[in-house]
């Protein structure tokens, strides 16, 4: 399938405008994925409540946004959140209206977390973040008015794999597991090399050196050291073992270099014998679902995963 023509208008205008991800500076690409936020954001519904907080998270304090929606149960299911941006960017508000969608139409609270970012915070802070943030959600499910027998966690991009990377913590470590890991176009192996990487490598808005790039920059000059990329807290795919873990919903889409991972990631989880229902959505770029306000087909990938996660939370 051709690329989407609001996909296409959208790499067009990025290519004219240039980008700041070969500049080698976090903060001027941190400020430019921001200012994205504004063309991008729309309002899906009303939501009952949206609150902050925080906890004490391994390295310091980790603040919390929480989406409620209006429902007539008191205690709801959740989905705790992480966005985003290549583990260097992205924060609470770029991802917003995300989390305000999947609340909206998933009749679920949502808990998007603020976990720290690379370089500053490298490989593995991030990741040891969010594994705290989905056991402080459990142990404070209470307060939280949310089901503790009913969290969901879930992502896009590097997102996608700290909550991959999140389940195989929690069933390694013998814990409570989330009932089911929502990854939008995950990152899950940093020694991957495949057609999607060559084939969408520039044109479409994440190219492969901006990949490389934020490698850098959350493992380590050039990319990190060999153990790094095959730590499965950095690379699910490369994980001894997916037997046991929660059932997925995997996104992709056709013209990200990401794609053959998360493809490859559903096969990896369905031949372990995980529930797994892998979706392609064709003629989209990465980032998509993060587009619909100006990407319509952004909107109707967070429906499915909202249609999903009614499903799992109602069972």
């Amino acid at each position: 399938m051709p690329l989407d023509p609001q996909c296409a208008a959208l790499c067009e205008a990025a290519a004219k405008a240039g980008t700041p991800f070969n500049a080698g500076d976090p903060l001027a690409v941190r400020q430019a994925y921001a200012s994205t936020t504004a063309l991008y954001a729309y309002d899906p519904g009303p939501l009952k409540q949206i609150s902050e907080l925080d906890f004490a998270g391994p390295g310091g304090t980790v603040p919390v946004r929480v989406y409620r929606p209006h429902s007539a149960r008191a205690v709801l299911p959740a989905l705790v959140f992480f966005h985003g941006g290549g583990w260097v960017v992205g924060d609470l508000d770029t991802h917003d209206h995300v989390c305000r969608h999947l609340a909206f139409a998933g009749d679920c609270v949502v808990l998007s977390i603020d976990y720290r970012l690379a370089p500053e915070h490298p490989f593995p802070a991030p990741f040891d973040d969010c594994v705290a943030a989905f056991r402080w959600a459990r142990a404070q499910a209470v307060g939280l008015g949310i089901d503790a027998q009913r969290i969901a966690v879930g992502g896009d991009s590097a997102g996608g794999n700290l909550a991959a990377a999140l389940c195989l913590a929690e069933r390694d470590a013998g814990h409570p597991l989330p009932v089911f890991q929502l990854l939008i176009y995950p990152a899950v192996d940093f020694t991957a090399d495949n057609a999607s990487l060559r084939d969408n490598a520039t044109g479409y808005l994440l190219t492969r050196a901006a990949l490389e790039m934020f490698t850098d920059w959350y493992l380590g000059p050039r990319g990190g050291t060999h153990d790094a990329r095959h730590d499965w807290r950095a690379s699910p795919q490369r994980a001894a073992s997916h037997a046991g873990l929660p059932p997925a919903l995997v996104q992709t889409a056709e013209f990200d270099p990401l794609r053959d991972e998360g493809a490859r990631y559903a096969e990896t989880l369905q031949a372990a014998g995980v529930p797994v229902d892998h979706r392609l959505y064709e003629g989209m770029v990465h980032g998509f679902a993060r587009m619909g306000g100006r990407v319509d087909r952004g909107k109707r990938a967070l429906d499915d995963a909202a249609a999903a996660l009614r499903r799992v939370f109602s069972t």
